[in-house]
Parts: C-alpha cells; sequence; structure tokens
C-alpha cells in the first residue's frame, strides 16, 4: 500500500494524541502561561513592564513544557524502539520527522495561542493598578499575542527535531532546557562589550522579541527575531535530517 503525505500526518497524529502525557503536559503548559501572567498582573508595581508583558511573562516555562512535548514526540519511538517499524512504513524516512514537526508544531500553536488570549484577559482583570491596561485593538497586542503562539509553536519543533536528532529524551530535553534557560545566564556573565552584541541573537532572547511590545537598543525587531530563532530550529531539522536518513535507526 502507498503511504502518502497525509497518511504520514495521520499516523504521527495518532501517536501524539494518544498518550496521556500530551494532554496533560499541553494542559500544564496553558496554566503555567495563564497562572504566571495573572500572578504578574497583579503583584508587580514597578517600572519598564506592559501589561502584555506581565500577561506573557509565563512564557519561559510555558516554552520548556512544549519543548519537552516535543522532544518526547521525537525521540520516544527510539527509547521503545518503535522507530523501526516506522520506518520501514515510511521508507523514505524524512516525511516522519516532518509530520511530527508538523503536528507537535500546529497543536502547540493552537493551544499556545489560546493560552496567550487568555492569560492576556485574565491578566488584564487583575492587573494592578499601577500598571496602564491594554486592549486588543492597541498597537503590538495581537502581534504579541499571535507572536506567542508562534514562538511556542517553534519551540516545540525544535524538541522535536532536538529529540530525533540526539535520539533520547533526556539528552534532548537537557539541550533544550540549556538553549533556552542556561545559556542566556551564561552570557550575562561575560564581558559587557561581548553580551550585549550576542545576547539579542541567543535563541530565547531572539523568539521572544515578537512578544514583547517596547524594544531597547541592541534587541531585535519583533518579526526579525522570530525568523533568527526559526533560523536556529531549521538548522536543527537540517542535522536531524541528515542523521535519520544516513544511520541507522
Amino acid at each position: 500500500m502507498k503511504i502518502t503525505p497525509g497518511g504520514v500526518i495521520a499516523a504521527e497524529w495518532t501517536k501524539f494524541s494518544s498518550l496521556r502525557s500530551t494532554w496533560i503536559t499541553t494542559g500544564i503548559s496553558v496554566f503555567l502561561l495563564i497562572a504566571f501572567g495573572m500572578i504578574a498582573s497583579a503583584s508587580f508595581s514597578g517600572d519598564g513592564m506592559t501589561a502584555i508583558d506581565l500577561a506573557l511573562s509565563g512564557s519561559v516555562l510555558a516554552a520548556l513544557s512544549v519543548g519537552v512535548l516535543g522532544a518526547l514526540l521525537g525521540a520516544s519511538e527510539y527509547t521503545t524502539g518503535m522507530i523501526r517499524a516506522t520506518l520501514t512504513a515510511v521508507p523514505r524516512r524524512s516525511p516522519v520527522l516532518w509530520s511530527k514537526s508538523l503536528v507537535a508544531g500546529s497543536a502547540a500553536f493552537v493551544t499556545m495561542t489560546a493560552g496567550a488570549f487568555a492569560a492576556f484577559a485574565a491578566g488584564s482583570a487583575v492587573l494592578n493598578d499601577k500598571i496602564s491596561g491594554l486592549g486588543l485593538g492597541d498597537d503590538g497586542v495581537l502581534r504579541a499575542l499571535l507572536g506567542a503562539g508562534l514562538y511556542l509553536g517553534l519551540v516545540a519543533v525544535l524538541g522535536v527535531a532536538l529529540g530525533m536528532l540526539v535520539r533520547s529524551s533526556a539528552g534532548a530535553i537537557a539541550i533544550l532546557a540549556g538553549l533556552l534557560l542556561i545559556v542566556p545566564g551564561l552570557a550575562a556573565l561575560l564581558p559587557d562589550s561581548i553580551s550585549e552584541a550576542i545576547t539579542p541573537y541567543l535563541p530565547s532572547n531572539a523568539g521572544s522579541a515578537v512578544m514583547a511590545l517596547t524594544h531597547g537598543e541592541g534587541t531585535l525587531a519583533p518579526w526579525a527575531g522570530l525568523a533568527v530563532f526559526a533560523g536556529y530550529v531549521a538548522v536543527t531539522l537540517a542535522a536531524a535530517v541528515y542523521r535519520l536518513k544516513k544511520t541507522d535507526a
């Protein structure tokens, strides 16, 4: 029987949606986004933060959560040995990676975009009186909320790519956490001239630029930042495709 691209996508969606961990991790991601947005909106009373910044303050932890989901989808079949059956059914191999990426990225985009809008609505309802509120019609608000969904969707795809590249859930999650959380902290320890030059281009800093309403000197513009992050994802996908095609399962 001929395997069609739609058939591969349907098969990967079945694997993805049939796992209890998928729904638990997705639920945790949405919860973190909304809960941290509400807490930050209600408690912050300083300067330098907008209502959208506060509402999306949970995006760092949500990114780690959806990235873990992608890594599990990418690497779990190597752990169980099921990957051999999958690649036997799809001998061209690369459609497996594209389908996993499409499923994880689309699911994360839809759920995280909904979560971003919910976080904004909930955060606005409890916003500290010292912070000016914003509406969906204000400049940059819709872009930031949709951008949050796009960024987190790309993080899920990055997780899939890392999972299929290193073929280990633990290894992929460790690399993902390092890229998103540890590397920015290490960069801050470098001399100012070096840190200021490279910090805007680090994966999490570049990707999250699309969610910010204001951009200071030395930061990337919203869509430029997202494009840089998409470049990181594309390079990782290319490496995963190369290993998938050139090495045994």
